[in-house]
């Protein structure tokens, strides 16, 4: 293990847990313990790359940190993944040594890559090894971390990160948030770069102890949450006073204290993945939820920016991390600093000195950073006004009646919108008058002219949501093409009758 990984590991607080699943806890001796077994068990393979497909569990992190002590790259894979982008993220990183908890589903899904059982890795943890697959790609020199992120199209690409990029990060936050033995669960899968780095490193560096309920003890289903009950359950039973969301989950904790759902007494909750309207933050502090933005990307092992109690901005993605040099070019963020190593598989990419983010952004006078949207999303309309798609959306879900909104009007006279109401019973009149409320604070180019109130929500389908609840456009677009069409030849609102393509869609 690197000098650093090895001092944090020494460095933890005695008698106290620092893992727990709810049932099981872990103090530092018993997980140096743990980690020192784990290695000798991997060692005893002689792998140098090893994916982990499995849930959320203390065997995971004990997995990541046996990895950081041998130098084996370590390659999470997220559950959602296609058949398609598991084959792919395998074959491209060239690793044919897999640690799943779903043996039998990972050999029925990948029957391509004749996977076969080695031994009973650990209790919950069996490893898999392919027949298939016997060539590696060459990596960046260091790589010990490969994250492959589900992206908006195509297949997924793969960040390398070495190790002092994933500790010196996780340290700048330990240092920035400055919570003495914060409580973290987490509530984001472990394979989510942002929630290994942000949700279990950093609060271990602080020393303190890190809650790991399975997913599906959460209420999740593939990448989405489905049970909602369960995720507000096990908040109360674990009561953490730190969490990583995203903004659907912040949504969800804001609705259920509004209604009377007692929240445990957060320090601090983190949120991103996608824009958050200020209103939405504004009203979870007013309900005691200590809500702040941040923004990251993968190719920067995770976050850039992050909004804290001393140094807050509602609106904003907070300052930039003290390591982090930003620079813009025509409006797009590059950034300098903790740049990834680069790409799997394309050596072109490797040691890059600036990342180009593909975000839009500026830095205001205090220094605060402002996403205004992706350049690549950028709505240019027919009267040539340069308007920002997520912008509108921010402020459509930061109603307390809108769930899910995609904004589209490139090219086109005015911007229209497909939502789904929070409660799906809600009348068409309530609905049209939340949205005119929403264009009251809109300047009359970026209101919402007509929209499609949809008949179930986009996050049921993973091809139009990614997991970290971001719309896939294009194919939400192509999907109900012909009722945005519409919607602009009649310009009146449309609802969607209930669709029986959809299921096969999803």
């Amino acid at each position: 293990m690197s000098e650093g990984f090895m001092q944090m590991l020494e460095k933890l607080p005695d008698q106290q847990n620092i893992l727990s699943d709810g049932k099981v806890g872990i103090d530092r001796v018993e997980l140096i313990k743990a980690v020192d077994h784990c290695s000798h068990l991997l060692d005893r393979q002689k792998i140098s790359r090893l994916a982990i497909y499995a849930d959320n569990s203390l065997n995971w992190i004990i997995t990541d940190l046996a990895c950081q002590k041998l130098g084996i790259c370590l390659l999470p894979l997220p559950l959602y993944f296609t058949s398609q982008q598991l084959h792919h993220s395998l074959t491209t990183a060239g690793t044919w040594h897999i640690l799943t908890d779903s043996p039998e589903l990972l050999i029925k899904k990948l029957p391509g890559l004749k996977l076969k059982k080695q031994y009973e890795y650990c209790s919950d943890l069996c490893l898999l090894k392919s027949d298939k697959i016997h060539s590696q790609p060459a990596l960046p020199e260091g790589t010990r971390k490969i994250t492959f992120t589900s992206g908006s199209t195509g297949n997924p690409r793969g960040v390398c990160l070495s190790q002092a990029q994933q500790l010196s990060k996780a340290v700048q936050l330990a240092e920035l948030l400055r919570i003495e033995k914060p409580r973290h669960l987490c509530a984001l899968p472990l394979s989510t770069l942002l929630e290994n780095i942000a949700g279990v490193y950093g609060p271990m560096l602080a020393g303190g102890t890190v809650v790991l309920p399975s997913l599906n003890a959460l209420g999740y289903q593939g990448s989405q949450l489905r049970t909602p009950q369960l995720f507000l359950g096990c908040l109360q039973m674990h009561r953490p006073d730190t969490l990583i969301l995203i903004p659907q989950l912040l949504k969800l904790l804001v609705n259920a204290v509004s209604q009377g759902w007692e929240a445990p007494p957060f320090k601090f909750v983190a949120v991103g993945g996608s824009k958050v309207s200020p209103e939405l933050l504004q009203e979870a502090r007013k309900l005691g939820i200590p809500a702040y933005e941040g923004y990251g990307l993968s190719e920067c092992a995770s976050v850039l920016s992050l909004n804290v109690p001393d140094h807050d901005r509602p609106g904003s993605c907070g300052i930039p991390l003290a390591a982090e040099q930003l620079d813009f070019k025509n409006g797009e963020i590059l950034v300098k600093g903790s740049t990834m190593l680069g790409y799997v598989d394309d050596p072109h990419s490797w040691y890059p000195q600036e990342i180009r983010t593909g975000d839009l952004g500026r830095i205001d006078e205090q220094g605060f950073l402002h996403i205004n949207g992706r350049e690549k999303n950028l709505i240019i309309s027919s009267y040539a006004r340069n308007i920002s798609p997520e912008w509108i959306e921010s402020e459509l879900t930061a109603s307390p009646l809108i769930s899910e909104a995609v904004v589209y009007g490139d090219a086109r006279p005015h911007c229209i919108a497909l939502v789904y109401p929070q409660n799906p019973a809600i009348s068409m009149s309530k609905l049209m008058q939340a949205i005119g409320q929403v264009n009251s604070r809109l300047p009359d180019y970026a209101q919402i002219r007509s929209f499609l109130r949809l008949d179930a929500p986009l996050a049921a389908n993973s091809d139009f949501i990614t997991s970290n609840g971001r719309p896939r456009r294009a194919q939400i677009e192509n999907y109900y093409s012909n009722k945005i069409q519409q919607l602009y030849q009649r310009g009146t609102t449309q609802t969607t009758t209930p669709d029986t393509n959809r299921e096969n869609a999803a």
